[in-house]
């Protein structure tokens, strides 16, 4: 009985020091899970509901082939004539061999003009078709991911700016309130100070929330369930300049862009449209061997019959798919043009965003934090008037702020461009 008891007791404190260190992993904090940009568009790519439900096109599609290259069924009859069913008593084995007739037969419909391999081929055009265009589909949820993480990115940057401004300027207070109470300034001045400390407070909660937004809108696009609440991300704002010109990246455009490669097909799927047409305008062939048994006599028959195309051979159909063989290669067209301006466009947006970030990195940011320094310097000394510092304060927050902004647009230039060019790695 004591060596139970002893059992027992042990086995109750192993329960209960496992049951406080499982208390004690949920009370530690979790490791924050953070993800890369590359990673957020794989997840974006493996996750969005959208893009998953766009991808079901393609399914449908090879299921639209199966369809197409299905063989026509084989039509099997059979009748049976002067069956005595009104008069019982002529059931016998002579009524069944003088009176009755019976009839069985085979019949088969003979495509002529190729028909089952147009529509496969036509059915095959279209689903190359659709593969480019979720890939063009891929390509704009690229762009909305990456979007949406430079955003990330600038709201993480000003966030970390105004809580160490803020920080900074707390101390700020901090020394004018024992100037204040020491007399080296005034009430007034000191009451200045203090009340300017509310704009950094709201600095801090504007870009807090900014942040929340961004990642929030972020883990829509990559999928909700692909990463949890408490996710963050990693990188930081950073100016990348792209070697090469226009030309160089228009002709890589036209080699990459899923829209451009989709209209291209588009004019193959046509072309398959067409032969499709005319092979629908062939006769089919209609062939049935017949087995007739009438009075102990049993015959067999065959039968051939085709329509004779003398009003209806599909010329409106085949007229329809010339026009709209037409209609896609203007549109292969139209598309060449937009592609080209695309990037057009967007190189020039990136060059203006990247003169703008050369701008502040000329001299521009050294010398607002420079004037702040001066101006807090001088104040401290009595040198220089208190709306003169809080005025150098104000100018360095604001140069501050829109250096980030001047890269977070360099970036979004850039990733416009990556868009335009239907790929991430340009040169």
């Amino acid at each position: 009985m004591r060596t139970q008891c002893k059992k027992r007791n042990r086995i109750l404190l192993l329960g209960t020091f496992f049951t406080a260190l499982c208390g004690l992993a949920m009370m530690l904090p979790s490791a924050a899970y953070a993800i890369s940009l590359d990673e957020a568009l794989n997840l974006a790519l493996q996750n969005n509901p959208s893009i998953k439900a766009a991808r079901t096109q393609i399914n449908q599609n090879k299921a639209q082939e199966i369809t197409a290259g299905l063989r026509p069924n084989p039509l099997l009859s059979w009748d049976s004539q002067f069956v005595p069913v009104f008069n019982p008593g002529l059931f016998s084995t002579n009524t069944l061999d003088t009176l009755q007739q019976f009839d069985i037969g085979a019949g088969y419909l003979i495509e002529r003009g190729g028909k089952r391999l147009r529509r496969l081929d036509a059915a095959r055009d279209q689903t190359h078709v659709t593969e480019a265009q979720i890939a063009d589909m891929e390509r704009a949820l690229k762009f909305n991911v990456a979007q949406q993480f430079v955003s990330a990115l600038l709201a993480q940057s000003n966030l970390e700016f105004a809580r160490a401004d803020l920080e900074s300027f707390e101390k700020t207070v901090k020394i004018n309130e024992d100037r204040f109470k020491a007399g080296d300034i005034s009430k007034n001045d000191y009451l200045i100070i203090k009340v300017q400390l509310l704009q950094f407070q709201n600095d801090v909660s504007a870009a807090r929330l900014a942040r929340v937004q961004a990642l929030t809108n972020l883990r829509q696009l990559v999928g909700y369930d692909s990463v949890p609440r408490d996710y963050d991300i990693e990188g930081k704002l950073e100016y990348l300049p792209v070697k090469g010109g226009v030309e160089d990246l228009q002709a890589l455009a036209l080699r990459e862009r899923p829209d451009l490669r989709a209209s291209q097909l588009g004019i193959k799927a046509a072309e398959s449209q067409v032969s499709l047409a005319k092979a629908n305008g062939k006769q089919d062939l209609n062939v049935s061997f017949n087995y007739s048994h009438v009075s102990q006599a049993s015959t067999g028959s065959v039968f051939f019959n085709i329509p004779l195309p003398i009003f209806n051979r599909n010329q409106g159909e085949i007229e329809r798919t010339r026009f709209a063989q037409t209609q896609a290669q203007l549109t292969l067209k139209a598309t060449e043009e937009t592609v080209v301006t695309d990037v057009r466009n967007a190189f020039e947006g990136m060059k203006s965003s990247e003169e703008i970030v050369k701008l502040y990195e000329s001299g521009y940011l050294k010398d607002s934090s420079d004037s702040r320094e001066i101006s807090e310097f001088a104040y401290r000394q009595g040198a220089a008037a208190l709306l003169d510092f809080l005025d150098a304060e104000r100018t360095y927050r604001t140069t501050q702020l829109a250096y980030r902004q001047s890269i977070a647009n360099y970036m979004l230039s850039l990733e416009q461009l990556r868009q335009a060019t239907g790929t991430r790695l340009l040169p």
